[in-house]
């Protein structure tokens, strides 16, 4: 990733972050979706409190940050729960691409009545449109993509 990152948690996660962090933030999901490694919420309420603040914290910016990340996450989830990780399937960041809004984003903004423009999606950080994407998905919760897009300032 060309982007640093700063360890960044948005309001919309309030409902579900304590201070023991018990879901995984976007931020982590983001992290983990560049190194290519699936996460477990089962795995990640294993690991203590520093283990996943490290995991908030520790950037993935550049090819020998990614890999130290991807070693010490697999490192992790082996002490954890005696498993290797699951990799993901090739990954194709559209969250990524500022050219065009991805079909999936367009698909949910027109269900729900929304629009954002293609100069809005490029203003946005590469973190707010990753987050966009994820939220964009129909296995994800639907209240917290409109809360997402009022955050970033999106919609009022």
């Amino acid at each position: 990733m060309t982007n640093s990152l700063a360890v960044e948690y948005f309001r919309f996660e309030e409902d579900f972050m304590e201070d023991n962090i018990r879901c995984i933030p976007m931020i982590v999901r983001y992290k983990l979706d560049a190194i290519g490694i699936k996460l477990k919420l089962k795995e990640w309420s294993k690991f203590s409190h520093e283990e996943r603040t490290f995991l908030a914290e520790h950037p993935v910016d550049s090819k020998p940050e990614a890999d130290e990340y991807r070693r010490h996450l697999e490192n992790l989830i082996l002490e954890h729960t005696g498993a290797k990780p699951t990799s993901l399937a090739a990954v194709n960041p559209s969250w990524a691409n500022t050219h065009e809004l991805p079909d999936e984003l367009n698909e949910k903004l027109n269900a729900l009545g929304l629009n954002m423009s293609l100069v809005q999606w490029r203003a946005l950080t590469i973190l707010q449109r990753f987050v966009l994407l994820k939220l964009s998905r129909p296995s994800h919760e639907n209240r917290n993509f409109p809360k997402a897009m009022k955050e970033f300032g999106l919609v009022s």
